[in-house]
């Protein structure tokens, strides 16, 4: 190693210690990494959320088919009973079709 390159690891290694001395270049990188941390959080959060509900969607369109294949077109009560329901209670129906013997007794007559 000749001289010169040994001036400059000397000169990056004294660079290096000042950077990480200095407080507000720490805070800032600190900040940095804690913003970066966040986005990907909320972006593994919203991932989540969208198989979520297109996972719901996908299993309300097929209860609505089997519904229409099995009692004919859906009425608008009925509709609305669909809309209001949540991924549980979705399922809830899709087991008990087999065995309903009318719209009514599938979802109840509201």
């Amino acid at each position: 190693m000749n001289s010169s390159s040994i001036k400059a690891g000397k000169s990056e290694a004294s660079s290096i210690r000042e950077l990480s001395a200095d407080d507000e270049a720490r805070r800032l990188a600190f900040v940095r990494e804690r913003a970066l941390r966040d986005e990907v959080s909320l972006l593994n959060d919203a991932e989540k959320r969208g198989r979520m509900e297109g996972r719901m969607e996908g299993e309300s369109r097929l209860l609505r088919k089997m519904i229409e294949i099995k009692f004919g077109a859906i009425p608008e009560w009925a509709e609305s009973v669909l809309e209001s329901a949540d991924s549980q209670q979705i399922d809830l129906w899709a087991e008990s079709i087999l065995t309903a013997e009318s719209l009514e007794a599938l979802l109840g007559k509201h």
